[in-house]
């Protein structure tokens, strides 16, 4: 039987502004994504008859919910292949994180079932089904740095800004991303990022420019409700972080380091009361 592993990288954003809402109810964003190397690894099988989801993470749904089965019926529907696939999901990036969990897993399954199914399938195509599914699917099948407009589906590849020393916080509370959008005023929003300016840093390689001017405009709503988040962020500068942000709609804090020894330090320090942190970098 044949068997296919995926790695399925998280991303951040390194800037989100939010522009307005349309009467869809989404709303229009624009912001840089970028691939980090924390990652799970999805194994596909081929099986006949049904998709049967495993996992071992105890929050992460398996049954037609899952953004993973989506991928699957999606393709399978497309090209008429009536037959199931197993699916097993090895969890490492934190579930509703801001990080896009879900949606790598399900790009993960949409480059594996291609293969596995030969299928050959361009990456703009995959894209274009994939934005289907979710507005961040494109990007993880995409992966790398690029801007993101529309609700997310438009996508820019960015000169590359892999390489850079992150450290990643989780704090144990779940943010609903429906909640952040729906409390957000976008007429009292006083910093917004100037994201011309982060992809022209980002082409310099001025990891310290870009560092200091990142914005999240989604903070406004949930550090007012988790004031840990901001706690985390003070934190993360402390500890010789040229920059710190809330990550999509949150919870998860980043910090940008270029002292391995300073993201470490901040690391233990962080680890007494939080239990998720990591030390990654950029793709």
């Amino acid at each position: 039987m044949a068997e296919i592993k995926i790695e399925s990288f998280a991303k951040i954003n390194l800037c989100l502004d939010v522009l307005k809402r349309r009467e869809d109810g989404y709303h229009e964003i624009k912001t840089v994504m970028q691939q980090i190397d924390l990652k799970d690894i999805i194994t596909l099988k081929d099986n006949e008859d049904k998709v049967i989801i495993e996992t071992n993470h105890p929050q992460v749904p398996t049954d037609s919910t899952n953004l993973v089965y989506k991928a699957w019926k999606l393709l399978s529907n497309r090209y008429n292949i009536d037959k199931g696939v197993y699916i097993k999901i090895d969890k490492n990036i934190p579930v509703a994180a801001g990080l896009a969990g879900g949606s790598s897993n399900a790009a993960a399954v949409l480059k594996g079932l291609n293969e596995l199914w030969s299928l050959n399938i361009s990456q703009k195509e995959l894209m274009e089904l994939a934005a289907q599914i979710g507005a961040d699917v494109p990007f993880c099948i995409m992966g790398g740095t690029a801007l993101a407009e529309g609700i997310g589906e438009k996508l820019t590849k960015l000169s590359s800004f892999s390489d850079k020393l992150i450290l990643l916080a989780k704090p144990s509370i779940s943010v609903s991303t429906a909640y952040v959008y729906k409390n957000l005023e976008l007429n009292k929003i006083d910093f917004r990022p100037n994201t011309n300016d982060i992809i022209r840093y980002i082409e310099e390689n001025n990891l310290e420019s870009l560092a200091t001017n990142m914005g999240n405009v989604l903070e406004t709503v949930t550090i007012k409700e988790y004031p840990i988040i901001k706690e985390i962020k003070d934190k993360m500068i402390q500890y010789g972080a040229l920059g710190s942000l809330m990550s999509g709609s949150g919870p998860t804090v980043f910090g940008i380091f270029k002292n391995e020894d300073d993201a470490i330090k901040c690391k233990a320090e962080l680890s007494k009361h939080i239990d998720t942190v990591h030390v990654v970098k950029t793709l």
